[in-house]
């Protein structure tokens, strides 16, 4: 075996064992190589896949060849949760992962996905870079998890295969697909629509049967899913902002010697500007695609609207176990805005 995890899930078990992705538990180190395994879910172009290549090009470029990170994309691992798993018992290494499993073991990382909290991608970027997270890094040390960069899953809009959505009214009586994500499943349900959790590498058929009428994503998901060509739909509600939270399983980290450390830290610091940059790009430019394609329809929602459906939402979370960090977190966003 190499680079230490195990699936439970016997047919990526075996596509890993073939494809020399399994390993000796924990960090590989051979005549003073080092080997590690990053998992995630986004499909091939997806900003997140293209900055977890570039990160693993960058670690192998400043260790001389001496670190190697093998990057297993497109759910090889499982979903992620499975990966998230896989992480705090030391089976995996790192892991780009998502918000919502995160906010599992760490609730307060589900007030980042509160509605409309953030206005723009670079105000989530002030506002997660900044103290209000510190206390969020020490949390996930606590699980077993060492964060090394808060990337950008973007600004999430609604797609679906029935008709333009302008206000909340026009989601009443949908059924939309939501991650496991408590704050994204209040949202929704606020404004009216039933909610149903589907894996990201299974929505497309989901969609495409009809089981869910429509999804809410960024675009560079919306597009590298391929989910244009099941939802004609693409309604620019710009409800909430998401952070993938790029992890390292303690278990490896302690593996890890302080100069190596240093490495993984640099190429993960230059890995999350790249990946922002690239969402930014992407959201630009599939938004023209889209605007300029005759098969889609893209249509402003009225945010005003949606704001005032969905400010309870954030009332309600100021009253949950998480609710002194969700007044600092409003805080914090407000003076970043």
């Amino acid at each position: 075996m190499k680079n230490g995890f195990t699936i439970t899930r016997r047919g990526a078990l075996l596509g890993l064992a073939a494809g020399g992705l399994l390993a000796k538990p924990g960090v590989l180190r051979a005549q003073g190589q080092v080997r590690l395994t990053l998992g995630h879910g986004t499909a091939p172009g997806n900003p997140r896949t293209v900055a977890a290549d570039h990160f693993a090009s960058v670690v192998r470029g400043r260790s001389n060849g001496r670190i190697e990170v093998r990057v297993a994309g497109a759910a090889q691992l499982g979903d992620d949760l499975a990966m998230l798993t896989g992480l705090r018992t030391g089976t995996l290494d790192m892991s780009v992962n998502s918000q919502g499993p995160v906010s599992s073991v760490v609730p307060e990382l589900a007030t980042f996905g509160l509605p409309f909290l953030f206005a723009t991608s670079s105000a989530a970027f002030r506002t997660i870079d900044g103290q209000v997270t510190q206390e969020i890094v020490r949390k996930l040390e606590s699980v077993g998890l060492i964060s090394l960069g808060w990337w950008d899953n973007g600004i999430r809009h609604v797609t679906n295969r029935r008709k333009p959505i302008e206000t909340p009214e026009d989601l009443r009586g949908m059924k939309i697909r939501t991650p496991a994500d408590p704050a994204t499943i209040d949202t929704f349900q606020a404004l009216g629509a039933a909610t149903q959790q589907i894996n990201f590498n299974e929505l497309y058929v989901a969609l495409q049967q009809g089981v869910v009428d429509g999804q809410e994503n960024p675009l560079a998901n919306i597009h590298s899913g391929k989910l244009h060509e099941v939802n004609r739909f693409i309604s620019l509600t710009s409800h909430k902002w998401e952070c993938s939270p790029f992890l390292v399983s303690r278990i490896a980290w302690g593996r890890l010697s302080e100069a190596d450390r240093r490495v993984i830290q640099e190429a993960a610091a230059e890995a999350t500007a790249a990946n922002r940059r690239l969402m930014q790009e992407a959201d630009a430019r599939l938004l023209a695609e889209y605007r300029a394609n005759p098969a889609m329809t893209v249509n402003e929602a009225n945010l005003p609207l949606f704001r005032a459906a969905t400010v309870a939402v954030l009332d309600r979370w100021e009253q949950r176990p998480v609710g002194e960090f969700v007044k600092r977190l409003r805080s914090a966003a407000t003076a970043a805005a």
